[in-house]
């Protein structure tokens, strides 16, 4: 029985980890933009969490399960709201693990 518990759990655990994109954007100057670019990114079926950091010029996605956003579809989007992208990467962070990480950085 604990070996069945052990199993599920990490069935779970490897169920619920979204792939993150980050991206580098720069044009980023208010809080104003944040909330655009949240509700812009949010628009996207396959998006399930959004983070945009102004100081470090961060935009993190968070997907769904087994489905993607093409960079593309990304950048498009985001130039055609003013902004422009200068990387896009895919990581496995979680976006609080990216939260975290902002937060501990010394200002």
């Amino acid at each position: 029985m604990k070996k069945l518990t052990i199993l599920v759990f990490a069935l779970l655990s490897v169920a619920v980890q979204a792939d993150t994109i980050e991206m580098k954007v720069y044009g980023l100057v208010c809080g104003f933009c944040a909330q655009g670019i949240d509700k812009t990114l949010r628009k996207n079926p396959a998006t399930a969490d959004v983070l945009v950091s102004l100081e470090h010029k961060l935009v993190a996605v968070s997907t769904r399960e087994g489905q993607d956003i093409p960079d593309a579809e990304l950048t498009k989007a985001l130039t055609d709201s003013g902004y422009d992208v200068k990387g896009i990467t895919r990581t496995k962070r979680t976006l609080d693990a990216i939260r975290a990480e902002i937060r501990q950085e010394p200002k």
